[in-house]
């Protein structure tokens, strides 16, 4: 368009130049009216792009890893003129996601609607938006471009595979019957601790946690007597091991080559945790979940859909940028656990240092479990199988999970 402008420019001058050595008044009068055309193509190439409602319907702002992302686009003509030609460019991050689109003529008050779906294929929380609407005049001389800053954002929780058995280590509790819920009351089933709130009583902080974290925390009690299960997910750096071939995008996401798992370990720590967390909460378990993502997430004990959806919303933009190590974590973490707690580990992890940590928690009654992630099928790592053999030497059931692994397969196994 531009060399198309310019010829206009250059057009106009030399008429304007011919008319001025001749004399000749046509040439004035066509002289002015390509100026005249040059004015109203820049008039009617602004105008082009104003007075445009643009709507962007999406039908749940959550998806996951292998299903398809849908949204539906409209575009209408507000003006009192008709639009030739819109191009409307999408500026949003998720992975595959072509939503730009050309949209044709339309008349005074028309209005034109395309819908897409977009497989997605990496975990993470992405943008939609802004766009950019661009268009012109009839004689192509001008563009006009037109920013809709307007942004939002949907979340691409990580594979949930579908666990038919989990092997566990039961807690120790004993008690009557179940009844399934949280006490408001004092009772002999401390079920973990939580930040204090108004209204709690005094007789329910404690002081020990209090002084640690130097904030005010209360314990929690339960009317069930069966135990609560927690899982704890490894995202410490040093525990990384991925394919040096993978690439990844500037907001940290794997940018995905083939179909399933990308190969890395923290991939596959997000999607055994998330099955892990789907299977217990489909048994209607109590569940806890801890993860420094980097930063600590905690999500205390509870049973129902919404702490599974807690659970997928960490995992989704969980990264291995913790400052922390797994041994680390759980010195902080100790004292989240209580007496009879199942605890599941879900690392790739060859330090054994974390190993001393778990069987500290061990001789306080906490049953310890951990599924392994053979780092050293993903790249250069210690061999899992001597990690999985010194785990089994000091009586912590373990699962081992290596790369291309059927992860139902294995997180079925008879833990030993």
């Amino acid at each position: 368009m531009k060399s198309r402008r310019y010829f206009f420019y250059f057009l106009t001058a030399i008429i304007f130049l011919m008319g001025v050595f001749t004399g000749k008044a046509y040439l004035f009068n066509l002289g002015y009216m390509m100026l005249g055309v040059i004015i109203l193509s820049y008039l009617w190439s602004w105008l082009a792009v104003r007075w445009i409602g643009i709507t962007r319907k999406t039908r749940a702002r959550r998806a996951q890893v292998g299903r398809a992302f849908e949204e539906t686009f409209v575009v209408k003509n507000r003006a009192i003129i008709p639009k030739l030609w819109i191009e409307v460019e999408d500026k949003s991050d998720l992975p595959d996601h072509r939503a730009s689109r050309v949209v044709p003529s339309l008349g005074i008050g028309g209005q034109y609607e395309w819908s897409l779906q977009t497989r997605c294929v990496a975990r993470g929380e992405f943008r939609l938006g802004p766009m950019v609407l661009m268009s012109g005049d009839p004689f192509g001389l001008f563009t006009a471009r037109r920013h809709i800053n307007a942004t939002s954002r949907v979340v691409v929780y990580p594979t949930m595979i579908k666990l038919s058995h989990v092997d566990l280590p039961m807690g120790m509790l004993s008690g009557g019957e179940a009844q399934r819920q949280r006490s408001h009351y004092v009772t002999t089933n401390a079920a973990g601790v939580r930040d204090y709130a108004p209204g709690d009583s005094i007789n329910r902080v404690h002081w020990r946690t209090t002084a640690r974290r130097d904030q005010l925390t209360v314990k929690e009690f339960e009317i069930d007597p069966l135990v609560d299960i927690w899982l704890f997910s490894d995202f410490a750096p040093a525990s990384l091991v991925e394919d040096p071939t993978l690439k990844r995008s500037e907001t940290g996401y794997i940018i995905p080559t083939m179909g399933g798992i990308p190969a890395s370990t923290e991939e596959y720590v997000a999607v055994v945790s998330a099955s892990l967390a789907r299977y217990f909460v489909e048994l209607e378990r109590i569940l806890g979940f801890i993860a420094y993502t980097p930063k600590r997430e905690i999500h205390q004990p509870e049973r129902g859909r919404r702490q599974l959806t807690h659970i997928l919303e960490t995992l989704a933009v969980a990264r291995s940028a913790s400052q922390y190590t797994l041994a680390q974590m759980m010195v902080l973490e100790a004292q989240s656990f209580s007496r009879g707690t199942t605890l599941i580990l879900v690392t790739s992890s060859a330090d054994n240092t974390w190993v001393t940590e778990a069987m500290l928690l061990s001789k306080r009654g906490i049953k310890v479990m951990c599924v392994l992630i053979d780092a050293s099928t993903f790249g250069f790592a210690p061999s899992g199988e001597e990690m999985a053999a010194y785990l089994r030497l000091v009586k912590i059931p373990t699962l081992v999970v290596r790369r291309g692994d059927d992860i139902a397969d294995a997180l079925t196994r008879q833990s030993l």
